[in-house]
């Protein structure tokens, strides 16, 4: 298998949720395992301690909840990617993430000839989409 890079997020306790609802935006298979069955029992047994989703399109997304006693800072360190040709697979998720989020640069044609734009979705997670300008 060649390499691959993988996004992985830090939640503050709703990795469920938020796995989930990238899973209603990109589609796929989600796999979701809790600390409680690595063992814990205490508090925070029923939180994701590992989410992978695995898309139809070949993209890999991982998140956990961040574990008790350790720093969570939300979404000053991760910026999530999506880029291609697929105008309108793009311009749907696009749609998706931003709606409930909020917008900092409107995905609209750029000087370099793709549209682009960028928002955080409603768990303060950062994406870019870009979507490539038809080649003549």
């Amino acid at each position: 298998m060649a390499s691959r890079l993988n996004p992985y997020i830090s939640f503050n306790g709703d990795a469920r949720e938020a796995m989930e609802f990238y899973k209603s935006i990109f589609g796929g298979t989600l796999a979701l395992s809790t600390f409680g069955e690595f063992g814990n029992d205490g508090d925070g047994a029923d939180k994701i301690m590992h989410g992978m989703l695995e898309t139809d399109d070949g993209y890999t997304l991982m998140g956990a909840d961040t574990p008790p006693g350790m720093p969570y800072t939300p979404g000053d360190n991760i910026t999530v990617s999506l880029s291609g040709d697929d105008a309108d697979v793009l311009r749907r998720y696009w749609e998706k993430l931003s709606g409930s989020g909020s917008v900092s640069v409107p995905l609209e044609k750029q000087m370099w000839g793709d549209e682009f734009g960028a928002c955080t979705d409603k768990f303060g997670i950062s994406w870019m989409v870009n979507i490539g300008a038809p080649q003549s």
